[in-house]
């Protein structure tokens, strides 16, 4: 099969496909996410059997154990996928939107309308849930998309692909609204890259090279999420229990997330009083610690933190420990080596709230609860199509209003300017 050619005619047929998609109504749209999330709970077995053939691979590849459970799909995960494209059915779809409007001293009426992007070409390693994610989300965004997954997914990503073009048969929508490469190439991300003629905008999910790579090669607009370098601050005026709860679910419950905090800082004024138990709790949950000096001294011997490790995702159970002298050091080193993802603060005094959700520059900005929860399900946005820290034109977890864009429509009765 020509790679030029196989991609040549995704996109095409993509934009072919993308006005239809866009003039759909609420009610169609919702019953192709309703077959889509009744093809997935009744295809559990059958994906499930796809997902292992990926993680056999993965494990005869010698990939980490991070990313196997980033690629591993559980009846709980499926389950998720399932539930996730219901709550798009239940929230508001945003096309049609009316933002804005007013009418001019002349007559005219203008008004500022909510509408799709488009195409959108979402490219993802690892996670095959982001194939049933992605593509419901767009749809209901009235977008199509084309979805080009990691090879190490491959078999997972077709099996629920086969479900998603059987819901939108079922729906009478256009089954080319939703479109996955099978190719496993890098040489169809480069035609696909370059398809600017067809495609609107291009996403990235997975890891800091991916993007990097994305953002290089495209001729076309990307929004991107590089990384999450994610940091949890602990206040002179922090609850330490509360502390404690928080950091440990930070960095724990699931590191392999981006969300998943890299870096925890602690004020000097209760360092030492905070520090030994919250090291215990970690490393009795096999995390490896590494301290800045102050950190070694009081909680015992560990690695030394040296610079580079500070800008580190590491999404495995390693923590970077630094004691601070003051909010405002904690501050800057946030801004020095975070990624404007999400960061914390835990405190019990007002004014150090605010002015760390004022001064800290990240998408997500928490006062006493878990980075974990920067999530567009978790946020009640429904799945979500990944998280932004750009600043244009999306900004953390991307769920519908994030995945339309604007235009302005004009009313008149034969206005002409003078």
């Amino acid at each position: 099969m020509n790679t030029e050619n196989y991609v040549n005619q995704i996109v095409k047929h993509a934009k072919i496909a993308s006005r239809s998609i866009a003039s759909a109504n609420t009610a169609v749209k919702n019953t192709a996410l309703q077959y889509i999330a009744e093809g997935i709970l009744s295809s559990t077995s059958a994906i499930k059997a796809e997902n292992e053939k990926d993680v056999l691979a993965a494990q005869k590849a010698g990939l980490s154990e991070a990313m196997i459970d980033r690629l591993r799909l559980t009846d709980s995960r499926i389950g998720g996928m399932a539930e996730g494209v219901r709550q798009i059915i239940h929230l508001a779809d945003p096309v049609g939107e009316l933002l804005w409007g007013h009418t001019r001293p002349n007559g005219l009426q203008i008004q500022k309308v909510r509408v799709p992007i488009g195409v959108i070409a979402i490219i993802y390693e690892s996670r095959p849930n982001v194939t049933a994610d992605a593509a419901s989300l767009c749809l209901k965004a009235g977008n199509t998309v084309i979805l080009r997954g990691g090879k190490e997914s491959i078999h997972s990503n077709i099996a629920i692909y086969k479900i998603l073009t059987s819901a939108l048969e079922r729906a009478g929508l256009d089954t080319r609204g939703i479109q996955l490469i099978e190719l496993i190439d890098r040489e169809a991300i480069d035609y696909l890259l370059n398809a600017d003629q067809y495609i609107d905008v291009v996403i990235p999910r997975g890891g800091e090279a991916l993007i990097r790579t994305v953002v290089e090669k495209s001729t076309i607009p990307v929004i991107k999420h590089y990384k999450g370098v994610c940091h949890t601050y602990v206040d002179e005026y922090a609850d330490l229990t509360m502390a404690e709860e928080i950091c440990f679910n930070a960095k724990v419950q699931r590191p392999a997330t981006c969300n998943a905090m890299e870096t925890m800082l602690v004020h000097e004024k209760i360092a030492q009083r905070f520090l030994p138990v919250v090291t215990n709790k970690l490393r009795s949950s096999g995390v490896e610690i590494r301290g800045c000096d102050k950190t070694g001294k009081i909680a015992g011997n560990m690695k030394h933190a040296v610079e580079d490790d500070y800008y580190q995702e590491y999404l495995d159970l390693i923590l970077n420990i630094k004691v601070v002298k003051t909010l405002d050091e904690a501050i800057s080193h946030i801004a020095t080596y975070g990624s404007n993802h999400s960061d914390a603060i835990v405190t019990d005094n007002v004014n150090s709230a605010m002015k760390f959700t004022r001064e800290v520059d990240s998408a997500a900005v928490y006062v006493n609860a878990s980075t974990r929860f920067t999530d567009g399900y978790e946020f009640g946005m429904g799945a979500e199509i990944g998280i932004s820290t750009d600043k244009l034109h999306a900004r953390g977890p991307m769920g519908l209003e994030e995945l339309t864009t604007y235009k302005f429509v004009v009313f008149g009765n034969g206005q002409l300017r003078k």
